[in-house]
């Protein structure tokens, strides 16, 4: 499974940005995806989780300013970011678990600074 995620890029505080994540290859239609971020000289932490059935889990500092989104004819996560915070600035990474293993993509920078 490869994934390619897309979106990131430099936003002033309180803007938004789009995240997309496709999947290709072994695709196995029971999965879970999700995005995780790490910011420099921090552990990598769980952002938002959706399950194939549209279950969904958010870290509490990103609630209510934060949606994860997913659309499964197109094995394509969506992470819609706003109101964003300079605490946002990381590298975001789209995760897929399926059939027991994880797999990642490469990460996309994301960096809120005026």
């Amino acid at each position: 499974v490869q994934l390619q995620a897309s979106g990131g890029g430099l936003v002033q505080p309180g803007g938004s940005l789009r995240l997309s994540c496709a999947a290709s290859g072994s695709i196995n239609r029971l999965n879970n995806m999700g995005w995780y971020r790490q910011a420099p000289g921090k552990q990598r932490e769980m952002v938002a989780l959706i399950t194939y059935g549209g279950s969904i889990n958010y870290a509490d500092s990103v609630k209510g300013r934060f949606t994860i989104s997913r659309d499964n004819s197109k094995n394509t996560v969506y992470l819609q970011m706003n109101s964003l915070k300079p605490d946002d600035t990381a590298v975001y990474y789209c995760q897929r678990f399926q059939g027991g293993i994880e797999f990642w993509g490469k990460g996309t920078q994301v960096t809120v600074s005026s």
